[in-house]
Order: C-alpha cells, then structure tokens, then sequence
C-alpha cells in the first residue's frame, strides 16, 4: 500500500488531496493544528491517520514522520500561515509576524523534507504547495508571498540536489477557502463558485492546469440590454505564458466567467498572444 504524508489536511485543499488519495487505496498521514477539525475529517476514515499539532514544532514533524511506520512515497507541504488578516503593506508588515510566516511556510516544510529523506521510498514524490503570489508583486501579499518565493526556490534546488527523487512547487490557482476568505475577499465572481477543493484536485489529477486572473468582481452588467461596465483586472505573466503556451500545444483555454473573458480578450494580440498586463479596466 502507497504511503503519503499531507500536511494541513482539515479543510480545503489539503482535505481534498487526502480524500482523492484514500478513494485510490492510499494509507494517508494527515496533520492540522486545529484538532477538533481533523478529528472530525477522519472520523470513521480507513486508511486516514491524523496528527494533531503544527508544522513549526519539531517534535510534531517527528511524530508525522513516525506515524508514516515505513517507507513514504508522497510528501506533501500543503500547510501554510498567511499571517496578519487584513493583511499589511511590507512597510508597516510586523516582523515577527513575518518571522512566524516564514516559518510555517518555507523553513518547516524543508525541516519536514529532512526529516523524512530517508525514510523516503526510491520514487517517492514531494509537492510543495506555492501561489501565484510567490511570482506576482501583489500589493498586500508581501510578506505571504515572499515566503512562497522562499518555498519555490527551495524547491528548485532540492530538486537539483536529489534527482533521483520527483520534487514540485505546485500553484493550485485561487479556490474557495477559508484561506482565501480570510485574506480579505468578501465575495468570489460567482462563475467560480464550483470550483470547490475537490473539484480542483480531481482536474488537476487528469492533467488540467490552472492559470491565475486578478479580478475585481462585481456587477459587470445591470439589465439585459445594458453594455457590460467596465471591470478591474490583472494578467500576470504566469497566466500570459501558460495561455500562449497551451495554445501553442494546440489544447483549450477555458475562461471562467465573464469577466476572465473579458480580462483575456482584452490583453490578446489580432495574432492571438496573450500579453501580461498591469492591473486596467477591461475594454
């Protein structure tokens, strides 16, 4: 039987990851700091072990390590701290908020990699879960996004140090989450309503990817016969390549909502390249 260790695995996309690996046989080590709910997540679960405590703790990172009882064949770094909620200009950011993000989001996923190195099976894959943050200069995500930057490139050189072993930062894209919510967006465009964890897992599972729009939602149009008003958004240069090149393998593009189309249609070239845009009404 397939081992995985997942971390942050109470809610959202950990949650998700834990149950789309159980559904294929998998043995799953979770962790959480908030017990009661990953008690409850594994209620009545076979195959799902919970670990109770938080990733900064060097004596948890042992016992999860432990709880695996043999080889680990997927590591997954999905907890993370987003810090200080609304979150602050790097200006005014509180350093040792900023010391506990760094910590949770960069130092203790790389404790936890260490730490199971060899106890690792000989294909054993490692995901660590980053954000479009950690590539785009987001007002407001600074202190979040430097420490995904952190993780990406840690990542990177792991993966050149131990070849042999399949290393990734992954971006799931934005998704309905208490994360997410507690960010500060009070409301989603509704056309991404669906896109729950679960849902975003299973895409990502059959070869989906997922390329990050910035918008500013709202009402686009009031009455049927009305011209859509014009809305904010933003094109970031990860979303530009991975449009032109998915076109350039000959696949689709999918806009969710109206106002992702928008947003595309108004950065794409007559020859039809998307191009990155800074934050602009859509035309």
């Amino acid at each position: 039987m397939s081992v995985a260790v997942v971390t942050g695995a109470s809610r959202g996309l950990g949650r998700a990851l834990a149950q789309a690996l159980l559904t294929r046989g998998w043995r799953v080590v979770v962790d959480a700091r908030d017990g009661g709910a990953l008690r409850e997540a594994a209620e009545g679960v076979t195959g799902l072990v919970p670990v109770v405590g938080d990733v900064t703790d060097a004596r948890h990172r042992v016992e999860l390590v432990a709880a695996a009882g043999g080889p680990i064949d997927l590591l997954v770094n999905n907890a993370s701290e987003l810090g200080p909620s609304p979150m602050p200009a790097l200006a005014t950011y509180p350093l040792d908020h900023l010391r506990r993000v760094f910590e949770a989001n960069a130092i203790a996923p790389l404790a936890l990699i260490q730490l199971a190195l060899p106890q690792l099976s000989a294909k054993a894959t490692i995901v660590n879960v980053t954000s479009d943050a950690a590539v785009e200069p987001y007002a407001g995500w600074g202190g979040y996004g430097s420490s995904k930057a952190a993780l990406e490139q840690l990542t990177a050189i792991l993966a050149a140090e131990h070849p042999h072993f399949r290393i990734y930062s992954v971006d799931p894209g934005d998704m309905r989450t208490r994360m997410h919510q507690e960010a500060g967006s009070a409301e989603m465009a509704s056309a991404g309503r669906p896109f729950s964890p679960e849902l975003v897992t299973e895409l990502l599972s059959v070869g989906v990817l997922f390329a990050p729009v910035t918008l500013d939602a709202g009402v686009s149009s009031l009455e049927h016969d009305e011209m859509p008003f014009p809305e904010r958004y933003e094109v970031p240069a990860q979303c530009a390549r991975l449009v032109n090149a998915v076109r350039g393998w000959g696949g689709r593009v999918i806009a969710v909502g109206t106002t992702v189309t928008r947003a595309l249609e108004t950065v794409t070239t007559p020859a039809g390249v998307a191009l990155p845009a800074p934050a602009g009404p859509t035309s």
